[in-house]
């Protein structure tokens, strides 16, 4: 027997909405959501990495430098080569005393240009830039210094000139000079004397 349905007094009605979907449309939202904070997240991370990375950088730029100086200073190597080339030059130099102090280099240079080749003058000055009254003169031929010490006591400038070979100075080694021996600089032990009081005279008022 086949079961029979009637309608009475509407339409038959819709499909109703599917309910199941509304849940599905919040895990969606909701995975939005959490995506977005992940990403976030994710952008923070690097950007911290790339601070550290930076930081990470400056300290070994900065160790490397501070390396770099200390073995410079410590290098015996280095040290050794330097010190041969500052003997060497200081072989080829000589030392000019009673330089006058409006005399410049280039005037210098033209006195010792008959002795050699004039590699470099220098000639000293103070912190505010005045000359102090000498200067070194560095040739390239050792047998030029011999020949320049033959114009010691030359004029330049109306003043007799000092001419010395120059010195290399030791590191570490400072020269001291020893008092000379004075018969009025010896030893004078104290004497006392005794003290006198004047008495004491009472005046009546």
């Amino acid at each position: 027997m086949n079961n029979m349905y009637e309608v009475y007094g509407g339409d038959i009605p819709e499909e109703a909405p599917d309910l199941d979907g509304a849940p599905d449309r919040r895990i969606r939202a909701g995975a939005g959501i959490t995506d977005d904070a992940a990403t976030k997240e994710l952008e923070d991370m690097k950007k911290r990495l790339k601070e550290m990375e930076e930081e990470a950088a400056a300290l070994r730029d900065m160790q490397a430098k501070v390396e770099k100086e200390m073995g410079a200073v410590q290098d015996p190597a280095n040290a050794a080569i330097q010190e041969a080339c500052k003997e060497d030059a200081d072989s080829r130099s000589v030392y000019v005393g009673n330089v006058d102090y409006s005399c410049t280099p280039e005037e210098v240079q033209q006195h010792f240009q008959s002795c050699g080749t004039v590699n470099r003058v220098t000639v000293l000055t103070d912190k505010f830039g005045q000359p102090k009254g000498y200067a070194y003169v560095e040739f390239l031929e050792v047998e030029a210094v011999q020949n320049a010490l033959i114009l010691n006591e030359s004029e330049l400038h109306g003043r007799p000139l000092k001419v010395a070979a120059k010195r290399t100075n030791v590191p570490g080694m400072k020269q001291i000079r020893g008092r000379r021996f004075s018969p009025y600089h010896g030893y004078h032990p104290r004497r006392r004397f005794p003290r006198f009081r004047r008495p004491v005279r009472s005046r009546p008022y």
